[in-house]
C-alpha cells in the first residue's frame, strides 16, 4: 500500500499577519503590502511555512476590512492587484505559502450588492441580503443580538424592512440561501486561487447559514452583565445550521480542484460540534476548522489538559488538528499569563499535536499595550465599552527596532505602539540569545529537525503538581514535553533523569534534567528508545 503523502500544513506552521499593522511603506502610519514584502524574510527566518492576511480588500473600513466593499480587488491603503501579484511571487519564492483572509458571512453596506438590494423590495439583488418585516404588532423580527451588542436587525426607512446583521449594521448578512449569492461568491475563490493564493482563512464560517423559520434564540442562563451582551441568548438558531456544512464541503471541492489548497475554517464552538466541521471521508470539508480552546481556557494544567484530550478525542479519524493561543481578536498571551508563563505556551503550541498558527508580535512577548482612550479604533470597545473588551490592543503595530515610530513607519502609527517598544523589538531580540524571538526560532527550528513534534504521535502522561506532560513520537524517536504552569518546583514524574538522552530546549536557561521542574519552567526532552 502506497504511505499516505502528508500535505505541507500538516508539517507547517502558519504566521498570522494584521497588514495595518506589520509595515508601512509610504508614510502614511498604516501598514502595507510593500511593507510586507519588505519584511518577508524577516518572516522566513522564523520558521513558518505560510503566511496568512487579515483582510486586504477594499473596504470603508468600519470594522477595518471585514467589512467587504469588493472581494475581486485591493484596497488603495494596502496597495493595488500589482503589488498583491508581486507579494505573492515573493512570498513563493522564499517557499512560503499565503493565505488571505475571506469574509463570505457579510459585506459592507456600501457593497454594490447591498447597495442594489436596498434599493426596492423588486430589485434582483434583494434577496441576495436577508430582508424581513417588522414582528406582529411592529418591532425587530426576532430576539436575535448582534455579536457587537445590540439587536441584529436595522431598520430601512425606504423599503420598510429589516436587514440582518450579525456584527455591525455596516456589515449586512448575505443570504447563501440564494444560489446566486453562492455563485458569485465561488467565483471569488476562483479568483484568488487562479492569482496563485495556496487558500483562505474562512472568517465566521459557522454564522453563514441562518435558520429559516428565524425563530428566538433561547436564552443563557448562565449569562451574568459583565459578559458581551452577544453571550445572553444562546445562538441555537442564528448559528451552526445544518445547511452550512453542505456549503462548506462545496468550498472544498472548489479548493481542491487547485491542487494542495488549504481553508481553515472559523469554528467558535465546543469541541463536538466543532469536529462536525471537518465532514467525512467522502464528503470533507475545511481541512482546519479553527481551534481556539486554548485562548479561553483557564491556564493551569488540569483545565488545559481536559481541552487538549477532549479535542482529541472529539476529532474524526482522518482529521487533523490545529492550535492557536493568539490573534488579532484576542488579548495578547503575554498580557494574559506574563512572559514567563508566554514562553511556556510557546513551547506548548508548537509541540502539540496539529497545526500551529502564531500571531504577529507574540514571538516578540508584546504584553499590555497602553492605548489612551482618544487613540482607541475599535468598534466593539465602542459598543460596549464598560466590558474593555476592544481588540485595539491586539492590533499594535510590529516594533522593528528603537528608531523613531519603531521602524514601522516615519509618522505617528495609527495605533499606538507597545509601551516598551525601545526595548522590546525585532533588532534587540535579534541580539539577545535568550530573547522571546530567539526561543521561538529555536522552537520552529527543531519542529523542522523532529519530525515527532509535528507529524509524531500523541500521549498525554499522568504528572504531578501544575504540570503538563506529554510524549511525541516517530520513526523511532521518543521526545517528552514538560510544562510547569505554576510558581512551585515539582518533581512530575515518577520515572526520572535515566531514560533522558538531551534537553533540547527549556524556556528557562539550558540545564541537565535532573528530575524536576522548575518554576515556569518547560523542557522538550529526547528519550531513549523503549526497549
Amino acid at each position: 500500500m502506497r504511505e499516505r503523502q502528508i500535505p505541507w500544513w500538516e508539517r507547517g506552521v502558519i504566521y498570522q499577519i494584521y497588514p495595518r499593522s506589520f509595515q508601512d511603506s509610504n508614510d502614511d502610519g498604516i501598514g502595507d503590502l510593500a511593507g510586507i514584502e519588505a519584511r518577508l524574510d524577516y518572516v522566513a527566518a522564523l520558521g513558518v511555512d505560510a503566511i496568512w492576511l487579515s483582510p486586504i480588500y477594499p473596504s470603508p473600513m468600519a470594522d477595518f476590512g471585514y467589512d467587504v466593499a469588493d472581494y475581486c480587488d485591493i484596497d488603495p491603503i494596502f496597495g493595488d492587484l500589482e503589488a498583491f501579484d508581486r507579494l505573492i511571487a515573493a512570498v513563493h519564492a522564499r517557499g512560503l505559502k499565503l493565505l488571505l483572509d475571506f469574509v463570505p458571512n457579510h459585506t459592507s453596506d456600501r457593497h454594490p450588492w447591498f447597495i442594489e438590494s436596498r434599493s426596492s423590495r423588486d430589485n434582483p439583488k434583494r434577496d441576495w441580503y436577508i430582508w424581513r418585516d417588522p414582528a406582529p404588532g411592529g418591532g425587530v423580527p426576532n430576539n436575535w443580538i448582534s455579536d457587537f451588542g445590540g439587536s441584529s436587525w436595522e431598520w430601512d426607512e425606504a423599503t420598510g424592512q429589516y436587514y440582518l446583521h450579525a456584527f455591525l449594521k455596516e456589515q449586512p448578512d448575505l443570504n447563501w440561501r440564494n444560489p446566486e449569492v453562492r455563485a458569485a461568491m465561488s467565483d471569488v475563490l476562483h479568483f484568488w486561487l487562479g492569482r496563485g493564493v495556496d487558500g483562505f482563512r474562512i472568517d465566521v464560517l459557522w454564522h453563514i447559514v441562518k435558520h429559516q423559520a428565524f425563530p428566538d434564540n433561547p436564552l443563557n442562563p448562565d449569562w451574568t452583565p459583565d459578559v458581551t451582551e452577544r453571550d445572553r441568548l444562546l445562538q441555537h438558531f442564528s448559528t451552526d445550521q445544518p445547511e452550512a456544512h453542505e456549503i462548506s464541503a462545496e468550498m472544498r471541492a472548489l479548493a481542491e480542484d487547485y491542487g494542495e489548497r488549504l481553508l481553515v475554517g472559523e469554528i467558535f464552538l465546543p469541541a463536538e460540534r466543532h469536529a462536525r466541521w471537518y465532514g467525512t471521508p467522502e464528503r470533507p470539508q475545511v481541512h482546519l476548522p479553527f481551534n481556539f480552546h486554548l485562548i479561553e481556557s483557564p491556564w493551569d494544567a488540569a483545565h488545559l489538559r481536559a481541552v487538549i484530550e477532549d479535542y482529541e478525542a472529539s476529532l474524526p479519524g482522518f482529521g487533523w488538528p490545529n492550535w492557536v493561543i493568539g490573534s488579532h481578536d484576542a488579548p495578547r498571551i503575554a498580557a494574559r499569563i506574563g512572559e514567563a508563563q508566554a514562553r511556556v505556551a510557546a513551547m506548548l503550541l508548537l509541540t502539540l499535536r496539529g497545526t500551529p498558527t502564531l500571531y504577529e508580535g507574540d514571538e516578540l512577548g508584546i504584553g499590555h499595550v497602553t492605548i489612551p482612550p482618544e487613540r482607541m479604533r475599535d468598534p466593539q470597545h465602542f459598543r460596549q465599552p464598560s466590558l474593555n473588551i476592544g481588540r485595539d490592543r491586539s492590533r499594535t503595530p510590529m516594533p522593528w527596532d528603537a528608531s523613531p515610530h519603531a521602524g514601522f513607519s516615519t509618522c505617528e502609527p495609527w495605533l499606538p505602539l507597545n509601551d516598551d517598544w525601545p526595548t522590546r523589538n525585532v533588532a534587540a531580540q535579534e541580539r539577545d540569545p535568550g530573547s522571546m524571538l530567539n526561543f521561538y526560532r529555536h522552537l520552529l527550528a527543531l519542529r523542522r529537525a523532529h519530525p515527532a513534534l509535528s507529524v509524531g504521535s500523541f500521549t498525554m502522561e499522568k504528572a504531578e503538581g501544575d504540570v503538563l506532560s506529554y510524549v511525541r513520537q516517530h520513526e523511532g524517536e521518543r521526545l517528552r514535553v514538560l510544562l510547569n504552569l505554576g510558581p512551585e518546583p515539582v518533581q512530575p514524574l515518577t520515572r526520572q533523569a535515566e531514560s533522558v538522552r538531551d534537553v533540547l530546549a527549556s524556556t528557562l536557561q539550558a540545564r541537565p534534567y535532573d528530575g524536576t521542574l522548575l518554576p515556569d519552567e518547560g523542557l522538550i526532552l529526547s528519550l531513549a528508545p523503549e526497549a
